[in-house]
């Protein structure tokens, strides 16, 4: 069994990629790929993980997982996703890291699938915005201490990949930005359902509708059904215009206002965030897309 496993991140798609998957439960079942409801499977998985710790999981537990998400007896692909399976909201940045539990964790859920091909998803922010996004997110009480400890200049990705990489070598890792996410998203969804082009899927447009006006949305929706787009390249050009004209300014840029974060901060953040690319595509098993 092929099992993909999104990790996340918090403060990234917030759920949309299972969403939008979901809509095509019934085609993508046809290809022999499940996607079960998140209530179905995210409870059960939680309580293995606690009961087995880190150790690998039977046979038995194995078959009983599987049985517990998955109806049909052709099915080649699993796919599952959470935000927590990294770690909560406030793990994300504890100790100065991204994700410092990124390698226990990973190894945990890895060892639930011990006898199956397992592969990991997870879409990447500029530490800029993340950091906020899950400060703001959080109660004050949690908030503070969290904010005190903090030196966002040590924040790399490049950091929590390479633990995840070191606990599970020969897990194929997929990673793209979350900046990009708008014009990936047709290319995520059939990448982490492993799918073919041929293969229609509803929701490819799911990312964009929030963060556009309603009739610019309208416009591109009515363009991109009614025009033939040769290739991926080509559509993130078209939906790189569209959004350049139609999209909500509140929706895509993120007012910061934390102590002793300057605009000179941010710059270095970003600046950081970019060059740290050039570290994550040289990790051996971790494929980057790039829109």
């Amino acid at each position: 069994m092929q099992i993909s496993i999104h990790l996340g991140a918090h403060c990234t798609d917030d759920d949309q990629l299972v969403k939008s998957l979901l809509k095509n439960s019934g085609a993508l079942a046809k290809r022999g790929v499940a996607v079960p409801g998140p209530g179905r499977y995210r409870g059960l998985l939680a309580d293995a993980l606690v009961k087995l710790q880190g150790a690998r999981a039977d046979n038995d537990t194995q078959d009983m997982l599987l049985d517990a998400f998955i109806d049909q007896s052709d099915i080649r692909r699993l796919v599952l996703g959470h935000k927590n399976f990294l770690g909560a909201p406030h793990r994300s940045i504890e100790h100065n890291q991204l994700y410092h539990l990124a390698q226990r964790n990973s190894a945990w859920m890895r060892n639930l699938f011990a006898n199956h091909e397992v592969s990991f998803f997870i879409g990447i922010r500029n530490p800029a915005t993340f950091v906020p996004a899950i400060l703001n997110d959080l109660p004050a009480p949690a908030r503070d201490p969290l904010l005190a400890q903090l030196d966002p200049r040590g924040l790399f990705w490049s950091d929590a990949l390479h633990a995840i990489r070191d606990a599970n070598p020969t897990t194929p890792i997929t990673v793209w930005c979350n900046e990009d996410t708008p014009l990936l998203w047709p290319e995520i969804m059939q990448i982490i359902s492993g799918v073919d082009e041929d293969l229609p899927l509803r929701g490819t447009l799911d990312i964009l509708r929030p963060i556009m006006n309603p009739d610019g949305f309208e416009r591109m929706h009515d363009y991109l059904t009614q025009t033939e787009i040769p290739s991926h390249a080509q559509r993130r050009r078209v939906i790189a215009t569209f959004l350049e004209k139609y999209a909500l300014p509140d929706e895509i840029e993120q007012e910061i206002d934390l102590p002793g974060w300057t605009e000179d901060l941010i710059d270095d953040l970003t600046e950081a965030y970019d060059e740290d690319m050039n570290e994550i595509v040289q990790i051996p098993g971790v494929h980057l897309l790039i829109a």
